[in-house]
């Protein structure tokens, strides 16, 4: 460890800003908060909107609730647009809401819905926005950034979030945020209280290579060599990786005739929602953890014992989707549930080989 006021964290610092740029498809400056995923998007709230102001969150799913219930615990008239959870939100919903209510003073999206493995079109969202309205357009893109594309200039994003803990590869505790001019124009004249979420002083302190308050030293050490990592390997192929991965997985779960709850259109590259309907996801998902060690996420709230998840983003690679797909079929198996030992591992198989042949 060292100093947070000592020359040697400037200098990384230094290093650190430029190179985080890319990866959000900006311009503008990243601001490093010491804080959850969910800081990222209370500061969004704090800095961009004030109390009596009117608002739309599009929810399709456990994190676009948290927006709104953050929104609401600053008193800030919140509109929900809701999406049967397992779709993305349609952006003519959003269009003919704004049409009806032109006093809205920003828009927040989650990107990845982590809770149904949801990818919402921000770019197709984000026109319309644009299109129809002065509002600001807020993106939570804590589980997306760094897994895939993301332009928040050319898109149209006002202000996009994301935290240390889901692609960077890194443990939870450092949100990044970048604003765009336009949002920088609220910013400066918004008078929401706040003190340590304040997006200003992190601006003016990163301009002198440095933070308003401690920052997370080890968590920049570790996003100093993800970045690394990122770059060596390249953004595009990043992305396309993490494509390959997730088309691996929803072939494996259809060769095997299991329900996924999203569609292929918008499937996120990061995590895969699948939905049983003959054997308990939780049973599955304590089977294979007690064998084998491998940790499946559960369903959230209306979900909960509906469905299992399957991260694969940051240090996840196509052998890693082998392992886990072989390993869930013999989980499979252990609960009685009747299927062919190792077709999904093929259906998997065939993927990469078809995929990376065109690649090549």
């Amino acid at each position: 460890m060292i100093g947070h006021r000592d020359q040697a964290t400037s200098k990384l610092l230094e290093k650190i800003s430029p190179r985080l740029k890319p990866v959000f498809g900006t311009k503008q400056d990243v601001l490093l908060i010491a804080g959850s995923g969910t800081a990222g998007l209370e500061a969004a709230v704090t800095n961009c909107v004030q109390p009596g102001d009117e608002v739309l969150v599009a929810v399709s799913g456990a994190f676009g609730e948290r927006f709104a219930e953050i929104c609401e615990a600053y008193r800030i008239t919140t509109h929900r647009i809701k999406t049967i959870w397992g779709k993305s939100v349609d952006p003519d919903e959003i269009k003919d809401f704004l049409q009806r209510n032109n006093q809205i003073k920003a828009v927040f999206f989650t990107h990845c819905e982590t809770s149904t493995g949801v990818l919402n079109p921000i770019q197709a969202l984000s026109q319309i926005v644009r299109s129809y309205s002065d509002a600001l357009i807020i993106v939570d893109g804590v589980s997306s950034i760094g897994a895939t594309e993301m332009n928040m200039d050319d898109w149209g994003i006002d202000l996009l979030v994301t935290g240390s803990q889901k692609a960077f590869m890194l443990p939870p505790g450092l949100t990044m945020v970048a604003a765009s001019e336009r949002a920088w124009e609220i910013i400066q004249n918004n008078t929401s209280p706040k003190f340590y979420f304040d997006f200003r002083m992190y601006h003016k302190q990163l301009a002198n290579n440095t933070t308003p308050f401690t920052p997370v030293i080890s968590l920049i050490f570790g996003l100093e060599q993800v970045l690394t990592l990122l770059e060596k390997e390249g953004l595009q192929q990043v992305y396309h990786r993490h494509q390959l991965m997730k088309t691996m997985t929803r072939a494996a779960f259809q060769a095997l005739d299991i329900p996924l709850l999203t569609d292929d259109v918008h499937a996120s590259p990061t995590v895969t929602a699948v939905r049983p309907t003959d054997f308990s996801a939780n049973t599955l998902r304590q089977v294979v953890k007690k064998e084998f060690g491998l940790i499946l996420a559960g369903g959230q709230q209306q979900l909960k014992d509906k469905i299992f998840r399957i991260g694969h983003m940051g240090y996840c690679y196509p052998a890693d989707v082998l392992q886990y797909v072989a390993i869930i079929e013999l989980g499979m198996k252990r609960i009685g549930k009747s299927i062919p030992y190792g077709q999904g591992v093929r259906a998997a198989q065939e993927v990469y080989v078809t995929q990376t042949k065109l690649a090549q």
